[in-house]
């Protein structure tokens, strides 16, 4: 299970998605969140991940990645559906004993199950096509107008994207941690909920020492190399939108444009 987090991780290409602009597809994620939540019926929906699954194809991440960074929340997913089928009133179409679901409950389940995916399908790959740095660069850039307020927005950006990077390296190092235990005779899969919180020690330890040393060694790094923050730092590779960002921004715009007409046309879930 932990193998399959894909978050944070970074696959160079040179697809249109990769050719974006950083900012424009910090952007189009925001609004791409706005339209899941926009959209109220099941067509609304439907045209949400064919979207995502068409931004994948253009991108050539490999579509397995999708299924990959699924993996983690399908407990979420599935908790979520059995919720909203179980407890929305509405047109009865099943009951046993306690036990109901409701045509509405069961539309509900869909809709909200289909907006968890697509979320996270289409948020992890603003990270899948942007670089660590060119993200920096980006939500440094985003968020600039707040400098007039003196607050530190390089190193907010900063702090943000090593975070993200460091993501992968945590989960693999993770996993060797709980490999090494179990090839010391750790038992972490079996007995209660007391017994295996209690095996988590042994991991969340070392684990805890490693991050702060690679921590360290990382404030260490960027001293010897005489970082100071953002004030006088110049940029190799200088930000400029083109007309594939504008093109791009277009096809946002129909895409939201589809929502409205679709919820318009398709009565909501609700």
């Amino acid at each position: 299970m932990i193998k399959d987090i894909t978050i944070g991780q970074y696959f160079p290409g040179k697809s249109p998605v990769h050719r974006l602009d950083p900012r424009t597809k910090i952007i189009l994620s925001l609004v791409y969140i706005v339209v899941l939540f926009v959209a109220n019926n099941i067509p609304g929906l439907i045209a949400g991940a064919v979207f995502v699954l068409l931004s994948y194809l253009i991108s050539r991440i490999p579509l397995k990645m999708i299924f990959k960074s699924l993996k983690p929340i399908v407990p979420i997913v599935i908790f979520t559906a059995v919720l909203n089928m179980f407890f929305v009133d509405g047109q009865e179409l099943f009951r046993w004993a306690f036990i109901r679901v409701t045509r509405e409950g069961l539309l509900t389940a869909v809709l909200m199950s289909g907006r968890i995916i697509c979320l996270i399908a289409g948020t992890t790959l603003l990270t899948y096509t942007t670089s660590p740095i060119a993200l920096t660069d980006g939500i440094e850039r985003l968020l600039s107008p707040l400098k007039r307020v003196k607050m530190p927005v390089h190193e907010l950006a900063m702090m943000m994207t090593i975070a993200l990077r460091f993501i992968p390296t945590l989960i693999e190092e993770t996993d060797k941690i709980m490999s090494a235990q179990k090839a010391r005779g750790a038992d972490l899969e079996s007995g209660g909920l007391t017994q295996r919180a209690k095996a988590l020690i042994p991991i969340l330890i070392p684990l805890f020492v490693s991050s702060f040393r690679r921590a360290d060694d990382l404030a260490l790094a960027m001293e010897c190399r005489c970082y100071r923050g953002g004030e006088g730092r110049t940029r190799m590779k200088q930000l400029r939108l083109s007309s594939l960002d504008a093109a791009a921004a277009v096809v946002m715009a129909a895409m939201f444009g589809l929502i409205l007409a679709l919820n318009t046309l398709f009565p909501p879930v609700l």
